[in-house]
């Protein structure tokens, strides 16, 4: 049976080590779980089962492996460090059997994303930035025709605009937007995106270093690799759409409880075909995974042993080649969420008419 590994780690610190360790948790503040994160050997975490492919009717196995680093100490730690942490976790699935390995969140973009992590290692590697992108997009979509926003008039923005899954987002949607808002940290890295887009888009193009500039947009994606909330509740017009694709998330918790006016969604969950059993609960209703988990299993389905999203410079073709192998094999965008709750027709309905002033 082909199979696979993914990579995950701590990202709420209290919150994620609770799961697999409930004493730790309890006992050890994140302060101190930073700290021993550093000496930690990797942690087999569950097999995966159940996966079956709607076109062939193959299945996988796979299995989870954490990296026992947290968002604050891979930002912190020389690089070198934190690449051996990743790769021992790499040698881990090769010898569980593991035939391709996914690197989830902060795993997929520290340094050269993957790349580095992938010389180093027996077995391909994807970081599943790909489908992210086709992922995140899609619930864009999907949001703004729920909340009766026209994406051919809105003005839209990317947040983290020139990183990896930003910038080949930004491309798309500067070709299905009237106006759209690059904001990152560098004008040079934005003035240079803005230029490469200028000649093919539809889109009124603005840069900006300034998450102020999101009060103009009806369609926001984000995605980011702060290590806190950037997004505020006073940085958001009624009405508008708030796809949150970073983790740890870039909207803050205060936006879901003071915004009733605004569509916070999670950056994409997704449905895997089959009878699937994760064997461990990292947020998500039975079944469901993050689109970046399921770009690994798409590609195990379709014996696609190979390096395939590694890198900071995403091909819009690699975004279009993984979506057509991902619904072939059934998997498909599956709900919304926020802050790890569903987001009902109602809950949309309600903030549909808050917007309009009409609650």
């Amino acid at each position: 049976m082909d199979s696979f590994a993914f990579i995950i780690h701590p990202i709420d610190v209290k919150r994620d080590v609770s799961r697999k360790y409930p004493l730790w948790g309890r006992l050890f503040s994140e302060r101190q779980i930073n700290f021993l994160s550093t000496f930690f050997p990797p942690v087999y975490i569950s097999q995966i089962d159940g996966i079956t492919s709607q076109a062939t009717g193959k299945q996988i196995k796979g299995w989870f492996i954490a990296c026992p680093l947290t968002p604050t100490r891979m930002l912190s730690l020389p690089e070198k460090t934190v690449y051996r942490k990743i790769i021992q976790a790499g040698r881990m699935a090769e010898k569980l059997g593991a035939k391709i390995l996914g690197l989830g969140a902060f795993t997929s973009v520290v340094g050269d994303a993957g790349i580095t992590v992938a010389r180093h290692l027996d077995i391909p590697v994807t970081t599943g930035d790909a489908y992210t992108v086709a992922i995140a997009l899609q619930a864009v979509r999907e949001a703004a025709r729920l909340m009766d926003i026209s994406i051919e008039n809105a003005t839209a923005a990317v947040v983290g605009a020139t990183g990896a899954i930003g910038r080949v987002c930004a491309e798309i949607l500067s070709g299905e937007t009237a106006e759209l808002y690059l904001i990152g940290r560098s004008v040079n890295s934005l003035n240079a995106l803005h230029n490469q887009l200028q000649d093919t888009t539809r889109a009124r193009l603005h840069v900006s270093t300034d998450v102020g500039a999101l009060r103009h947009a009806q369609l926001i994606l984000t995605v980011t690799s702060a290590v806190s909330a950037i997004i505020q509740p006073e940085d958001l017009q009624p009405g508008s759409v708030v796809c949150d694709v970073a983790r740890p998330r870039d909207v803050a918790a205060a936006v879901a409880a003071v915004r009733e006016d605004v569509l916070v969604i999670d950056g994409g969950m997704v449905e895997a075909p089959g009878e699937v059993d994760f064997h461990f609960d990292f947020g998500f209703p039975p079944g469901k995974a993050y689109a970046c988990m399921a770009e690994t299993m798409a590609l195990a389905l379709e014996g696609r042993f190979e390096d395939y999203t590694l890198g900071k410079n995403i091909s819009r073709q690699r975004v279009e080649e993984i979506t057509e192998i991902a619904e072939r094999h059934g998997f498909r965008l599956s709900g919304f969420r926020s802050f790890e709750h569903p987001v009902t027709p109602e809950q949309i309905e309600k903030v549909r008419m808050r917007a309009r002033g009409r609650i």
